[in-house]
């Protein structure tokens, strides 16, 4: 009794699948947590924050 190839890549793809969702939401709760409002808000502003010359 063995795992033939089809059997292996629609579980792979199927888990697969459930992975790439499961890590776009954790992404997207860690985005919108209302902790990380200030973190995210610092960084957005960070870039005009040392430099407001033109750069050499």
């Amino acid at each position: 009794m063995g795992i033939d190839h089809e059997t292996l890549v629609g579980f792979a793809k199927s888990w697969g699948l459930f992975y790439l969702i499961a890590m776009a939401i954790g992404v997207l709760i860690y985005t919108f947590w209302p902790r990380n409002r200030k973190r995210f808000d610092r960084a957005k502003n960070s870039i005009l924050d040392k430099d407001d010359k033109p750069w050499r």
